[in-house]
């Protein structure tokens, strides 16, 4: 079957459907098989490909990176948050992430576009 994975963007994959497991093949994911594991460049995580189809639990492939999953069976949507470690690094570097928002005349606005100068950011919800 064909599912959405929500990474860092949007995109279609394929993956077998166990009852509430998803199981994926490291290749859609651009991960490699070897010996000690599944790759990507230089970095290797531990995981155990189901012998009967070649592919990785999607729960056991977030474990292992150390990453938040959600998913929704019915829906066909997996969703792999940000590691923590990643996240409490960017929150250390006091560098906040790019942004476009809309101004009051609905123009795009962009963090990055205000260079090196201070800039304040303020949030506001009615409710």
């Amino acid at each position: 079957m064909t599912i959405t994975l929500l990474d860092g963007g949007e995109r279609r994959i394929e993956a077998a459907r166990d009852g509430e497991t998803f199981w994926l093949a490291p290749d859609e994911l651009g991960w490699h098989l070897q010996p000690y594991g599944l790759c990507r460049g230089e970095v290797c995580i531990p995981a155990k490909l189901d012998e009967r189809n070649g592919r990785v639990e999607a729960q056991q492939l977030a474990r292992a990176l150390g990453r938040p999953l959600a998913l929704d069976v019915e829906e066909g949507v997996i969703a792999l948050g940000t590691a923590a470690a990643d996240r409490a690094r960017a929150m250390r570097s006091l560098e906040a992430p790019d942004v476009t928002l809309p101004d009051l005349d609905g123009r795009p606005v962009s963090l990055a576009g205000f260079g090196g100068r201070k800039r304040l950011l303020l949030a506001w919800a009615s409710w």
